[in-house]
């Protein structure tokens, strides 16, 4: 039975993908800040949960220390944040210190957990997954704004690229996805496509990924994507 680690799976993508996951009887490892209070996590058939604030450096080594030996055939890094509303992501108006959680959160986290999990990613010759955004596209960006979230996107592109080229030695995979404008609590009820197609789409992306295809960027349809 595979093993698959999902962070941020209490709701949206990252509840969607330990659904899926456990649908096709994978073994789900599915982490969120607060398991008492994630009963469509925690009632899902085949999941594991687990505590983990990925914020919290601390808590993503204790993390590793408890799963790191074992094999894991993939590892979703779901978690993240969108650091602020419009004012503090504004010229004039940035808020520092909420950058600097955005950046804790969606650029450095990713890198520490894939640092703690990658002995077990490399007994499986497993891949990683790292939900980032079409924002972050430095060639993609016509409307400025959201300078806290694109930017953070824009360093976690750079780290997926780094850890495909130093984790490809040992059989790791990496891959950078766009889920897509989806109907989840960031994305709002205008977006375009629904958490099922979303994650489905990126599965299938993922399920193609090798170290010899390691570390580009990727919409849920499988386009590729320029930085």
């Amino acid at each position: 039975m595979p093993t698959v680690i999902v962070t941020g799976a209490n709701r949206g993508l990252g509840l969607e993908f330990a659904k899926q996951y456990a649908a096709a009887g994978w073994r789900v490892i599915a982490t969120c800040r607060d398991p008492a209070g994630a009963g469509a996590l925690t009632g899902i058939d085949g999941v594991e949960v687990a505590a983990l604030d990925v914020g919290d450096l601390d808590a993503v080594a204790a993390f590793g220390a408890r799963y790191g030996a074992e094999a894991i055939d993939l590892f979703v890094n779901n978690a993240g944040t969108y650091g602020g509303d419009r004012a503090a992501q504004a010229f004039g108006s940035t808020d520092a210190g909420a950058w600097l959680d955005t950046f804790r959160i969606n650029t450095i986290a990713p890198m520490k957990l894939a640092e703690a999990l990658a002995g077990g990613l490399e007994k499986a010759k497993g891949k990683i997954a790292i939900l980032t955004s079409k924002v972050g596209s430095v060639a993609d960006n016509t409307s400025g704004g959201a300078t806290l979230y694109r930017t953070s996107k824009a360093a976690v592109n750079m780290v997926g690229k780094n850890l495909a080229i130093e984790l490809a030695p040992r059989g790791i995979a990496v891959v950078l996805l766009h889920p897509g404008w989806v109907k989840t609590d960031m994305g709002g009820p205008n977006a375009l496509i629904t958490t099922e197609d979303s994650v489905s789409g990126m599965r299938r992306v993922i399920d193609g990924v090798s170290v010899h295809t390691s570390g580009r960027f990727y919409d849920y349809s499988g386009k590729e994507i320029p930085w």
